[in-house]
């Protein structure tokens, strides 16, 4: 009987955890790399957030290698690897996850914000955030320059609609 005790603590444990894990399945889509992307990734974050992010492969390497500054346990083949699926798999324009439904605040800007910040953001991600409204114009520039697709003209009627509605 004592050396059943451990094995049925043990059996246990795995039948208590394996309802959890089952629920949280990996939102990333299919793909080579996937696997990688999802162990070395979720050590620190949570994978639907990851699947929710638009960037090329040069923005990619940047998130990548910083991760790995962090501690990312990935060698030089496998950072190439998690680049290659991450760019190809979560690119701009890619579709994004099933979002909660968001409706922006009427504006000037308002239809910029649905078509423009949408190829790379869930319009969940936009609405939620709140800044101070003198970032707002630092943030939609530096997105234009990783390539949001706007005119200056736009990208300022961006700011000030974004600044005027989701300021802190």
């Amino acid at each position: 009987m004592r050396a059943a005790l451990p094995a049925l603590v043990a059996f246990a444990i795995v039948a208590a955890v394996a309802p959890s894990r089952a629920q949280n399945a990996n939102p990333l889509p299919p793909g080579e790399g996937r696997d990688l992307v999802a162990v070395a990734c979720s050590q620190c974050h949570y994978l639907g957030t990851i699947a929710k992010i638009r960037d090329g492969a040069a923005g990619w390497r940047v998130y990548v290698d910083n991760m790995v500054l962090r501690g990312a346990q990935l060698s030089e083949p496998e950072i190439e690897t998690v680049v290659d699926y991450l760019a190809t798999n979560l690119g701009p324009g890619m579709n994004l996850p099933p979002a909660k439904s968001v409706t922006l605040p009427d504006g000037a800007g308002k239809n910029l914000v649905e078509t423009r910040c949408s190829v790379c953001h869930d319009l969940e991600r936009v609405a939620i955030v709140k800044r101070d409204r003198r970032a707002w114009p630092v943030i939609v520039a530096d997105m234009v320059t990783w390539g949001a697709p706007a005119t200056s003209g736009e990208a300022k009627t961006i700011a000030d609609y974004l600044a005027a509605n989701f300021n802190d």
